[in-house]
């Protein structure tokens, strides 16, 4: 059955996690940040999914921004910056507009010219989505921004997966999800949906009972590869 739909992952897989510390690193009075930018953005990115996995778990469901908050504040302390409030305030507002990808606006352009339908499936709240897509000016090009927080847990949970089919009228069989978190990419692939993972930083691949369907290093391909399934 062809491919109907192209749904992406946001952050990570859209948009660039690690903008937000390094443009705060740029300016200046930032000497510290700079020093440490790339760890910190690591390590609230790690605490940020892992916190997400804890909570799915123990059925203890949070906003995305909470969890994205709680994230950044043990990546300051982990890096000795806790005490810089200003910092702090400055990265949270700089997360809500991280940048997209280079490649992203026109990936996502030819998979609508080619009559795709077009989404984002997220663990975001349905506001920080929002305000990422009119940042990277991506509204035109996408149909619909869904939310974890319309079922109340956080991915990989199947309910999240389940919420593509329900907006689009379509089967598993008739999507291509693309995240650039492996274990999304893998469990979207036991879910049933036609998965990548964009394996920008060149990582190994997870050890779950199921893999995703192709690798890429970036977005470029998506669109070709999506007409071909």
């Amino acid at each position: 059955m062809p491919v109907k739909a192209c749904v992406f992952d946001a952050y990570g897989t859209l948009f660039d996690v690690a903008a937000a510390a390094r443009e705060a690193a740029g300016e200046p009075g930032r000497e510290a940040l700079a020093e440490r930018w790339q760890a910190l953005a690591n390590d609230w990115r790690l605490k940020q999914l892992q916190y997400t996995w804890l909570r799915a778990v123990a059925v203890a469901h949070a906003d995305f921004w909470d969890v994205t908050q709680d994230g950044l504040d043990w990546a300051l302390e982990a890096q000795g910056l806790a005490g810089d409030a200003d910092l702090r305030a400055r990265l949270l507002a700089l997360y809500w507009e991280l940048s997209a990808y280079p490649e992203v606006p026109e990936m996502l352009a030819a998979l609508k010219s080619a009559g795709f339908e077009t989404a984002i499936l997220s663990n975001g709240s349905p506001e920080m989505l929002r305000g990422a897509v009119s940042s990277a000016g991506l509204g035109d090009l996408l149909d619909d921004v869904l939310s974890v927080e319309d079922v109340g847990i956080f991915k990989p949970h199947r309910r999240v997966y389940d919420l593509v089919g329900k907006r689009f009228g379509i089967t598993a069989g008739e999507v291509l999800f693309v995240s650039s978190n492996g274990w999304d990419a893998a469990a979207a692939a036991g879910y049933g949906f036609h998965t990548v993972w964009v394996n920008r930083a060149g990582d190994p691949v997870d050890r779950l009972p199921w893999r995703p369907d192709a690798e890429m290093s970036d977005l470029t391909g998506i669109p070709d590869l999506a007409s071909r399934l």
